[in-house]
């Protein structure tokens, strides 16, 4: 199967190595809009595409996946629909040194880089990343569009909201809930619930800007 990938940066470049890897997809290019490029640039040794609406053809061509190599959630989230208006199916990306537990549920579009482990009973929502050597135990909850950056730990029952970045190195312990569009900081050992849209970094970690609708 043929696939574009969303994004021409580093992290496009690890992602790009997952689905080589994995073997499911062909990499038929990669779409950068955010950059001017000359009309034949290539990336990785691929087509590299400056607009949505010039991908748009690739549908007639048998182009019918595409992932998005974006690290930033927000992004990740505004751009899933957009790639769906145009045809386009999200594919999902499991590094083979990934440990999966057998009953966990991915969503579409999700991204689980080289020594991640995710255990039994975990639901990962859709365009979730779960970084390099990341670990994200039992039960957890992983919203739509997540970050779980390298080296991360979550314990078992974590809900982790919509778009919520957890930084590299961050530790959180059992039960507790990382609200939509949080920040966490790298190293952080998160200890209670952090509240929607806020900056929580130390150890153990506190809120240093934001909270819900601020």
């Amino acid at each position: 199967m043929k696939l574009l990938i969303w994004g021409a940066s580093g992290h496009a470049k690890v992602v790009a190595d997952i689905v080589r890897r994995a073997g499911t997809f062909e990499i038929v290019g990669y779409l950068d809009d955010l950059h001017p490029h000359p009309p034949d640039a290539t990336f990785l040794g691929a087509p590299l595409y400056t607009s949505v609406k010039a991908v748009a053809a690739l549908r007639s061509r048998g182009v019918n996946h595409l992932i998005l190599g974006i690290g930033n959630c927000e992004a990740r989230l505004r751009l899933a629909p957009v790639a769906r208006k145009q045809g386009f199916f999200l594919a999902t990306a499991v590094h083979p040194c990934a440990v999966v537990a057998e009953d966990v549920r991915m969503g579409a579009g999700t991204v689980v880089m080289a020594g991640a482990v995710i255990n039994p009973g975990t639901v990962l929502g859709e365009n979730v990343i779960v970084n390099t050597g990341a670990l994200v135990d039992h039960d957890c909850i992983v919203e739509d569009g997540v970050h779980i950056c390298p080296g991360t730990r979550l314990a078992g029952d974590v809900t982790v909201e919509r778009g919520a970045w957890v930084g590299i190195g961050a530790t959180v312990i059992e039960k507790v809930r990382i609200g939509a569009g949080a920040l966490v900081g790298a190293g952080a050992v998160v200890i209670r619930d952090v509240p929607e849209n806020a900056r929580v970094a130390g150890v153990p970690a506190r809120v240093l800007k934001g909270g819900a609708g601020k």
